[in-house]
């Protein structure tokens, strides 16, 4: 029996080797045949300098190549050297937010099933290409955005883009994949209830969120997605995907002029979808639950998790940098006031941080941390003390100083790979930062000065009572809110 299993799986693997043998070898002979018969509003290729680097030394993107497929999907492509590796990413306003009312986590739920079957090929068909090659290709949502991501050898990108585009084209969604995406989900949702720092989380987001569809869990909860159906699926894809809302950014080894006539190929028959890409109005307003505390029980911890926040920005606001700066001295690194004062003076907790979280329409301040039960009201005493410690008085010149060299020496990471700077690229168009966001960003970040951070904390640094939120054994963690604002108590399978 087992040598029979063996010889069976040699066989796949020799008739998948073939196929892909075949596919790629047609797709590298059909390039040339695209780019002679691919129209000219395809091929017509843009070029967009990178800025001028200054004399401080800033980072420096590659040349951006633009162009249109006569589908509507608009392309950037960036040659970038020496390894003979390439990234694509293709990106639409398809994420979490835009899920319809009552279905949270469709979003998701579809990116997750594209790779499960199209007109061409299943599930198991997909997974040996994009394997047998060594590439990789994976679906992901945030809030505002679906993505598609795309690694692969750069001599097999034509048969891989090709797979790409089969993907998001022409998705199948069988019913039986459907089903136990469905079931997965579901018993993932069981499991979460054992991870309590994922349901403080889930707690937080929807407490400062509020009906905001920044609100919405991106996975999804048991009662929406319990009743997920084939037809959601294809009605999400059919609505809320089309070429005319899709950016694709590729980088890599690969010339400009194949990219823009492989994506013609690939995406150039893509029908459907919206017209133009859906947008949320950007506004900064006070959250409707700051100053009450939500309670999360747990009867079982010995622990609590604990979160507060409140309202920050979007991406690329103009208080970006002045804020960034402020929460890496406050809560953003390991030598920073919080973690100093709550781990290393006071011992309460391992770990503690404060960030800014960042979409494209709006964004919020925030802090996490945990600790055991009796010493909750501490720790929650002491992060407030520290923030609005800031809140009144800034920074110190040095912890400014120091503040702007840690995160101009993190930030060259960010365009360190190909798969990176796709990613970077897709981020700067998709939320308005400028063409010269990465060249310019640490000048940006050393022109940062103390008044800078001092208005900047004076707006974000809880100006008004933040939202808290506790997930502990009420019982006896109750006791110990009082005071910190009007308190409701709710059972942890309310965020199952």
């Amino acid at each position: 029996m087992a040598s029979r299993k063996l010889a069976s799986v040699k066989n796949t693997v020799r008739k998948a080797a073939k196929a892909a043998r075949k596919q790629a070898s047609a797709a590298r002979k059909k390039v040339a045949q695209v780019k002679k018969v691919v129209p000219a509003r395809a091929r017509k290729l843009k070029a967009v300098p990178a800025p001028k680097s200054a004399a401080t030394g800033e980072l420096k993107l590659p040349v951006l190549h633009e162009s249109v497929t006569s589908s509507g999907v608009q392309v950037i492509a960036a040659e970038r050297g020496p390894l003979p590796l390439v990234s694509v990413r293709l990106v639409m306003r398809a994420g979490g937010a835009w899920d319809p009312p009552g279905k949270d986590g469709l979003a998701d739920f579809t990116a997750r099933l594209l790779r499960r079957g199209t007109k061409r090929m299943d599930a198991d068909g997909i997974s040996e290409a994009i394997e047998f090659v060594g590439a990789s290709l994976y679906a992901g949502v945030n809030e505002d955005v679906l993505s598609v991501y795309l690694t692969t050898p750069a001599e097999h990108f034509s048969a891989m883009l090709d797979v790409l585009g089969q993907v998001v084209r022409e998705p199948t969604f069988p019913e039986k994949e459907v089903a136990d995406a469905r079931e997965r989900a579901l018993a993932q949702f069981a499991n979460d209830l054992d991870d309590p720092s994922s349901i403080a989380d889930r707690a937080f987001t929807r407490a400062v969120w509020g009906d905001h569809p920044y609100g919405r869990d991106l996975g999804g909860i048991k009662r929406t997605v319990s009743t997920f159906t084939r037809e959601d699926v294809v009605r999400f894809h059919a609505e809320r995907m089309g070429p005319r809302v899709s950016l694709l950014t590729v980088v890599g080894a690969i010339a400009p002029e194949t990219v823009a006539a492989e994506a013609e190929r690939a995406f150039g028959g893509w029908v459907g979808g919206p017209e133009a890409a859906p947008e949320l109005s950007r506004e900064q307003k006070p959250l409707e639950k700051a100053g009450t505390v939500l309670l999360v029980d747990k009867p079982d911890q010995t622990q609590s998790q604990v979160r507060l926040g409140g309202p920050g920005f979007w991406l690329g606001h103009e208080d970006y940098f002045p804020a960034t700066a402020m929460n890496i001295a406050l809560g953003g690194g390991f030598t920073s006031r919080l973690m100093n004062e709550i781990r290393v003076n006071r011992g309460l907790t391992y770990g503690v941080s404060s960030y800014f979280d960042t979409m494209s329409a709006g964004g919020i301040f925030g802090l996490s941390t945990f600790t055991k039960t009796a010493s909750t009201r501490e720790i929650i005493d002491v992060a407030l003390k520290e923030i609005h410690g800031v809140r009144d008085a800034g920074l110190k010149p040095r912890e400014l100083k120091d503040a702007q060299s840690y995160l101009a020496g993190l930030y060259p990471l960010r365009t360190e790979t190909n798969e990176s700077v796709a990613s970077v690229i897709a981020d700067m168009r998709l939320h308005g930062l400028g063409d010269d966001w990465v060249e310019k960003f640490r000048d940006r970040l050393r022109a940062v000065t103390p008044r800078d951070v001092a208005a900047a904390a004076k707006k974000y640094a809880f100006a008004d009572r933040p939202v808290i939120v506790v997930l502990g054994k009420a019982s006896e963690v109750k006791p110990l809110l009082e005071g910190l604002g009007p308190i409701t108590v709710v059972p942890a399978s309310d965020y199952e």
